[in-house]
């Protein structure tokens, strides 16, 4: 099992010790596209203090949905770097193919945490200290095991739970990039689910079939839409425009 983390001045440590920054960390990530989404570290040493003072009326009105997506903001940020973490790992034992899907997965989390900063932001409510988010890697095929495991608890249970909550005071954004949220996390789960039965004792023979498999995987900018196809016109989820959508490259 292996431990990823951020050392207090934001630098990434791979389990070989070699550091980077975040910029360089997410320019991999990413493979050469512009970054999307800048971590944001989550160290108190690093974010801006300030005393915190009383809820203005708009916070007030929304306390509930603030909570939400306070919530959301944090378990995206965590499901971001646990899939860059397996993409790692999954190069390391020489499964490029599934470390592509884990990276394309990676950036789509990073742009559900950012579309959540954003609507925090427009309420008024700044970063705050959160812990650190522990990453914990096994090998590949455990990897996809619990991949798929809290995909299913985000769309079964967290997603639903936030969305409930969040409509009845019926802030728009709010609502609107949760439930797209969301239906990512769906193509997630089927685009995982295609490799489940192989996580048994089947491993090493559909592992080979996926490695021997051409993909391209498609992230839209917008809502973080996965898809192995670019959309024709317009994102199936937000309804952003096809050119929203970005190949996303493989690692070297």
């Amino acid at each position: 099992m292996t431990f990823i983390w951020f050392d207090k001045g934001g630098a990434h440590m791979n389990e070989n010790g070699f550091f980077m920054n975040r910029r360089q960390l997410l320019e991999i990530l990413m493979g050469g596209i512009l970054p999307l989404f800048f971590y944001h570290n989550l160290d108190a040493q690093e974010r801006k203090k300030s005393e915190a003072g009383p809820l203005s009326d708009v916070q007030t009105k929304y306390l509930g949905t603030i909570t939400v997506l306070q919530m959301a903001y944090r378990n995206e940020i965590q499901a971001h770097l646990n899939y860059f973490a397996y993409a790692q790992k999954a190069v390391l034992e020489n499964y490029p193919n599934i470390a592509y899907l884990f990276n394309s997965f990676s950036v789509s989390e990073s742009i559900h945490a950012r579309n959540f900063e954003r609507v925090l932001s427009g309420l008024g409510v700044e970063g705050k200290e959160t812990p650190k988010p522990e990453v914990k890697v096994f090998d590949t095929k455990t990897n996809l095991k619990k991949a798929i495991e809290f995909e299913l608890k985000d769309i079964n249970q967290n997603y639903p739970q936030f969305v409930e909550r969040a409509k009845p005071e019926n802030y728009e954004p709010a609502v609107r990039n949760l439930v797209h949220s969301w239906e990512t996390e769906k193509q997630h789960r089927d685009l995982l689910q295609k490799m489940e039965k192989g996580t048994g004792v089947f491993f090493g023979l559909l592992s080979k079939r996926i490695e021997e498999t051409s993909v391209i995987y498609f992230v839209c900018h917008g809502c973080g839409s996965t898809a192995i196809e670019l959309p024709k016109d317009s994102c199936l989820i937000c309804k952003a425009p096809a050119s929203q959508s970005n190949e996303i490259k493989r690692t070297q």
